[in-house]
């Protein structure tokens, strides 16, 4: 069993979407945590987008817009670059704040990044440590950590949405873009979620044999000290964009609740997106 404090967990994050709300939540709104204790910067706020390649003060803007999932990948030679695809979810980058970071790997990958004109250059990614049992997993990770370097070309149609990178070699990589919840739904408040080991079922009327995240809120101080006694555990029937449960695994995760305007009666009022995970432990 092992335990790590989230707040010596700054340079190693983690990257580990909803169905219909039962008739009350299953968490109670908190105030948004301070700002003391959010190592990860918001997102940048969403821009409009023009339909073609927008000029270079907007271009940041609208690269924050959206997830970046990777459709495509071939080498100068037009082979495709079939270790860059290991399962689903994709690949995806997300821009913000000068900063890219590389999701759905077996571990989260960040670094800078600049714009000039029409060139973008990606700069020394830095990674967690989890260790991947999956030897297509670990294939994609290495080829991604040597692919996402350097200067690449840069084709930008706001309107598709997608983003073509290229690379003096002739190494092309075709992304789709999905909007963010930030650029979607406006501002957020931040909730930290403690998440049991083991799902369990809940009652649903539209899913037959849900089963559902157990969880519970908690507090943090602006040292980064737990505050009060978590309470009990609540079936949660959302899903947090961006994170993937494994059962036997506790987490607390660091989430952004948005508020969903005029949701149907079928959908949750809240839409969760996972912002860092603080702590994680195996449960045996």
């Amino acid at each position: 069993m092992k335990t790590f404090p989230w707040l010596l967990c700054v340079l190693a994050l983690t990257a580990c979407h909803g169905p219909a709300q039962p008739p009350a939540e299953p968490v109670a709104p908190s105030p948004p945590a301070p700002e003391a204790t959010a190592p990860v910067p918001p997102a940048t706020p969403a821009e409009s987008s023009p339909a073609t390649t927008p000029a270079a003060g907007d271009l940041s803007g609208v690269l924050a817009r959206f997830h970046w999932r990777l459709a495509e990948a071939t080498d100068g030679r037009g082979q495709k670059l079939a270790a860059l695809f290991a399962g689903d979810p994709p690949l995806q980058l997300d821009f913000a704040n000068g900063r890219v970071s590389v999701d759905h790997l077996c571990n989260r990958m960040s670094g800078s990044y600049t714009l000039a004109g029409d060139k973008l250059a990606l700069g020394r990614m830095a990674s967690t440590l989890m260790a991947c049992t999956d030897a297509a997993k670990n294939a994609q990770e290495q080829a991604a950590s040597e692919l996402l370097a350097g200067e690449f070309a840069l084709s930008l149609d706001a309107a598709a949405p997608s983003l073509l990178l290229t690379r003096r070699d002739g190494t092309t990589l075709r992304f789709a873009g999905e909007e963010t919840a930030q650029s979607r739904y406006g501002a957020a408040e931040t909730v930290f979620l403690e998440v049991a080991p083991q799902t369990k079922p809940c009652p649903h009327p539209l899913v037959k044999d849900k089963q559902c995240l157990q969880v519970r809120e908690v507090r943090y101080d602006a040292q980064g000290l737990r505050q009060g006694t978590p309470g009990e555990w609540q079936p949660f029937y959302e899903d947090i964009e961006g994170y993937t449960h494994q059962d036997g695994v506790r987490n607390v995760l660091r989430v952004k609740r948005y508020t969903r305007p005029n949701p149907p009666a079928d959908a949750s009022a809240h839409v969760y997106v996972l912002d860092l995970v603080v702590e994680t432990e195996q449960v045996r």
